[in-house]
Order: structure tokens, then C-alpha cells, then sequence
């Protein structure tokens, strides 16, 4: 027999256990001597020693203590879950009803939309996802109803506030950030009129803006794509990026304090490397923000990595710099149209009058406008450079439909070619265009360039989506 040990009961000569033996007392003989050899007497087994029997004791304790614990435990799960209006929701997962760690995992795996579209596409339009959250994914009594049904952001004590993680410098809140729904309607009533696309399709400045950074730093730059040393070779993401941080920063602070990202590839590598660096560490800042705070502050361990801060820190000083180039080229008097800061201008203007009717003195004013305006630029830049390459991705696709397309685009005057004036056909004239309104929307269809979670609270009084009724708090998931 090969050496070892081998646990068995201590039994008396009948062969049952003896009157001082427990199913938890274990004794040990090695494995390779005959069972005869090793066996106990009872005489022995009471003059145990008395250090023997303390240990033995302390063993028992502890494990009752673990026992009284996992009862306990499941006790307060199947409380919870009977008690959970919840539990009559369809669970994306066994565990959903009683733990929320199941969706947390797979956040972290980063396989959330894959995981829930499965689930919807199998349990129908409203899941369980933990024992307070459920996704909705239908329009009519579920989305319509929670995004203009006045479901607010965060809940009332600030415990819960999923978009916290889009504040900047160092917890300065902007428009998507903002937790209730009274402070985001002021801060968008500061706004709304200036993207309203009336205004945005009749704005002088972002047509001198547009027109200037087409005709002068992109028709040039994808000219040049035969020119270069890999002639032929373009990165379109890349290309696309840049054209459209160029115009989304030219219309926020003027053509004069933007970025020229077309024109300086070293800039644009240096920016998009920043920019999308930062990707994969948002689960714990996130999903966990006092926890990752408090394991840092107290433990001295990251759960982000130190460089995921000196990324922000940077993309943050960018947007300063423009800020402050902004509010000089105001402070001097605008000469060229295009220069004009257009949301700078009437941002600061807004923040500044709120501030001194709520006695706030300008504190922080600068860093107020800084945090607005990165926002709004990132989400600009972002979701339109994802948005065209999908779109350039479907018309290499679909070759007919690109020379259609071709065609419509022609009947446009001026022409949007590089010989031409510097000029653009009016935006009116431009949306109106059926064939490339079609394959915008098409494209946003199929390929939306953010999905994923929108989370809202529901009321306190409950809320009926989808003919299911709840009336506890969750987190209403929209795909």
C-alpha cells in the first residue's frame, strides 16, 4: 500500500461508534500498516489528553459558527427573494433572483450586450439581472416610457449614480454626469438650442468651419493617400477621427483655439493612443467606485492602473488649452467668423449668470465649463468617427449603392470636390437627401456606435413596463 493517512471513525469492539466517538472526531493511521495494527482502544480514547480534546472543541465551534453562517445566509437570500417583486421577472441567470454577482461577472468578461440580447431574444422584452436591476428592451411600455417618464439617473441619496464616471477633473459633474433629473434639465436648457439642428444647419460659423477643414485639411489629406510612401494604404478610422474632432472642437471653440488633428499625425497617434488606452479599466471605477476608492486611499493598491489617471490628466489639460484659447480669442473680439467659440462662448455665459443667481461666485467656473465641453467633445468626435467608419465599411460593401449615392451627391452645388471654392452646399440641401439620410440611419441600425447599458432608477411609487408591475427600485436596462 503506498504511504499516506486514511480518516475513519473510532468504533468500539461492536463495530459502532463509541459512546465518546462524534461523526466530526477523525482519527488517522498510516496507510500503508494492516487496520488491525492501528486500531484504537476505547480505555485510550478516554485518557485522550487534555490539549487533544481542547482542539477537538475549538474544531467543533468553528465549525458550527461556519454552519449558523451559511444558513443564516441563505436564510436572508430566500427572505430577499420572496420578498422581491422581482423574482416574477424572467432571470437572464439561475443566480440573478438572488445575487447580482452573476452580471457583474459578466461585465467584467466584457460579453454584457452579447449576454443580455441572448437573454431577451430567449425570455422576452423585460429580464431579470439581479435581485434589484432588470433590462428592458422593447419601445411601447418599456424604453419610451422610462426615457420620458421622468425615471431619474441616480437615486435620491447619491448611493447609486452609474454615470458619476463620466465626471472630469476630479469630480467636476457636466450634463451626462448629473445624477437628477433637475440640475441635468438646467444644464441642458443652457445648450439644447445651440445643437438644435435648425441651428446647427443655418450657422454661419460652423459652415465657414466645415468648409475650411474639408476643403483645406481633408480632401487633401485622402488625395494624398496616393501619394505616400504606402500608396493606397489609408487607415479610414484614423482619418475619420481626426475630421471629426476637428469640426466637433472648431463649432465648440472656434476654428482658431481647435485641434488640427488631419493635419499632424503625430498629434492624432498621440491623442487616439490617450483616448483608447483607457477602454478596458472602467469596470471597478464604475461599477464599484467607493470600494476602488477606499482600496486605494486605505490599502495603497490600484485597481486602475496609475497611467489610466495620467491619460485622463492629459486629455483634460488638452481641453484646458482650448478652453483658455477660447476665452482669449472672446476676451480680443472675433474678426474671422469661423473663429467664432460658439458653445464656449454661450456655455460660459450661462454657467457664469447661474452662478451668481445661486450665489455660488464663480467657484470653479472655468472647471465647470472645462469638464462640459471635454464631454461634449469626446462623445462628438467619438460616436460620429465610429458611426462613418461603419458607414464607409457598408458602401465598400455594397458597390451599386455607393455609385448611387455618388450620383445623388453630385446633384449638390457648390461640388464637393477639391477643385472647387472652399465652399459647401447649404446643410439644408444636404439633409434633404433621401438616399444618404437611408444609409446614415441605416448604418446607426446596424451598427449604433455605443451599445449598451443606459441605467435609470424607477420611481418610488413603482413602475409598469411591459404589462409586469414592480414596485422596489432597479436599474431599467435599455440595448
Amino acid at each position: 500500500m503506498c504511504s499516506g493517512t486514511i480518516a475513519r471513525l473510532d468504533k468500539d469492539e461492536s463495530g459502532h461508534p463509541g459512546p465518546t466517538s462524534s461523526v466530526h472526531r477523525l482519527s488517522t493511521y498510516p496507510a500503508d500498516l494492516p487496520y488491525s495494527n492501528v486500531r484504537t482502544s476505547s480505555n485510550y480514547r478516554h485518557n485522550l489528553p487534555l490539549q487533544h480534546r481542547k482542539t477537538s472543541m475549538q474544531d467543533m465551534q468553528l465549525i458550527a459558527l461556519v454552519v449558523q453562517l451559511i444558513v443564516l445566509c441563505v436564510a436572508v437570500s430566500l427572505y430577499r427573494y420572496w420578498t422581491n417583486p422581482l423574482r416574477k421577472i424572467p432571470a437572464a441567470n439561475p443566480l440573478a433572483h438572488f445575487t447580482s454577482l452573476w452580471i457583474y461577472s459578466v461585465r467584467w468578461r466584457a460579453v454584457e450586450n452579447a449576454t443580455i440580447k441572448r437573454a431577451h431574444e430567449q425570455l422576452g422584452p423585460i429580464v431579470c439581472l439581479g435581485p434589484n436591476e432588470v433590462s428592458v428592451n422593447c419601445v411601447k411600455g418599456g424604453i419610451r416610457d422610462i426615457y420620458t417618464g421622468g425615471f431619474e439617473k441616480s437615486d435620491p441619496d447619491g448611493t447609486f449614480n452609474w454615470y458619476a464616471f463620466f465626471s472630469n477633473y476630479s469630480g467636476v459633474d457636466n450634463m451626462f454626469s448629473t445624477g437628477r433629473n433637475k440640475p441635468h434639465s438646467t444644464r441642458k436648457r443652457m445648450l439644447s438650442n445651440i445643437y438644435s439642428k435648425s441651428v446647427v444647419t443655418a450657422s454661419p460659423a460652423l459652415l465657414a468651419q466645415v468648409s475650411t477643414i474639408i476643403h483645406h485639411r481633408f480632401l487633401p489629406a485622402l488625395a494624398s493617400t496616393f501619394t505616400n510612401e504606402e500608396a493606397g494604404i489609408l487607415d479610414i478610422y484614423a482619418l475619420l477621427s481626426a475630421a471629426t474632432m476637428d469640426i466637433v472642437t472648431a463649432y465648440i471653440f472656434g476654428l482658431k483655439s481647435s485641434s488640427n488633428l488631419i493635419s499632424s499625425k503625430e498629434q492624432l497617434s498621440w491623442f487616439l493612443d490617450l483616448y483608447n488606452s483607457r477602454r478596458s479599466f472602467n469596470f471597478w471605477p464604475q461599477e464599484f467606485p467607493a470600494f476602488t476608492t477606499f482600496v486605494k486611499r486605505w490599502l495603497g493598491y490600484r485597481l486602475l492602473p496609475k497611467w489610466v489617471d495620467e491619460a485622463n490628466g492629459k486629455i483634460e489639460d488638452w481641453t484646458q488649452a482650448m478652453c483658455q484659447s477660447a476665452g482669449a480669442v472672446k476676451a480680443q473680439g472675433v474678426v474671422n467668423v469661423a473663429d467664432t467659440p460658439i458653445v464656449y462662448e454661450q456655455l460660459s455665459a450661462a454657467l457664469s449668470k447661474h452662478s451668481k443667481n445661486n450665489d455660488g461666485g464663480g467657484i470653479h467656473l472655468n472647471q465647470c465649463v472645462a469638464s462640459e465641453l471635454l464631454d461634449h467633445l469626446a462623445a462628438g468626435f467619438d460616436t460620429s468617427a465610429i458611426t462613418l467608419t461603419y458607414v464607409v465599411h457598408e458602401l465598400c460593401r455594397h458597390p451599386k449603392l455607393q455609385q448611387r449615392l455618388q450620383q445623388e451627391l453630385r446633384t449638390l452645388s457648390p461640388s464637393m470636390v477639391s477643385a472647387s471654392s472652399p465652399s459647401l452646399p447649404d446643410g439644408k440641401s444636404v439633409d434633404a437627401l433621401p438616399l444618404l439620410h437611408a444609409i446614415i440611419w441605416e448604418t446607426l441600425r446596424l451598427h449604433p456606435a455605443i451599445p449598451g447599458p443606459q441605467p435609470r432608477v424607477s420611481p418610488h411609487k413603482g413602475a409598469a413596463l411591459a404589462r409586469e408591475t414592480t414596485h422596489t427600485m432597479y436599474r431599467a436596462v435599455s440595448e
